[in-house]
């Protein structure tokens, strides 16, 4: 461990020092290759996220819809994960007759 430190030490001090010996255009090797580094990098970034961008819209998507679906927070408790991996949120206070979106439907639980 100790032999790759020193040696990550001298590769990054090695062309520092000898920066000023390979100055031609007024730039030296190290910033030219600081540069190209740089922009290779965020080419690379923008790719990335250019690829994520349609997966981040659908999250999105999703997420607001679980908002709209759930609508105040503070009506229910914490999310519970039973041993088959269910998640269930339940409702702090049952939702009164008229709070339902279908008020004929049969009260009580439903069995998926």
């Amino acid at each position: 461990m100790k032999h790759a430190l020193l040696l990550t030490a001298m590769l990054v001090v090695a062309p520092v020092a000898s920066a000023p010996a390979l100055a031609q255009d007024g730039k030296s090797e190290l910033s030219r290759g600081a540069e190209m580094l740089r922009e290779g990098l965020g080419l690379m970034l923008e790719g990335m996220l250019e690829e994520m961008r349609p997966a981040a819209e659908d999250w999105a998507r999703g997420w607001a819809e679980l908002v709209s679906l759930l609508g105040d927070y503070s009506a229910y408790e914490l999310p519970e994960i039973l041993p088959n991996g269910d998640i269930l949120i339940r409702r702090k206070h049952p939702p009164s007759p008229g709070d339902r979106p279908d008020a004929d439907a049969p009260a009580g639980d439903i069995d998926l």
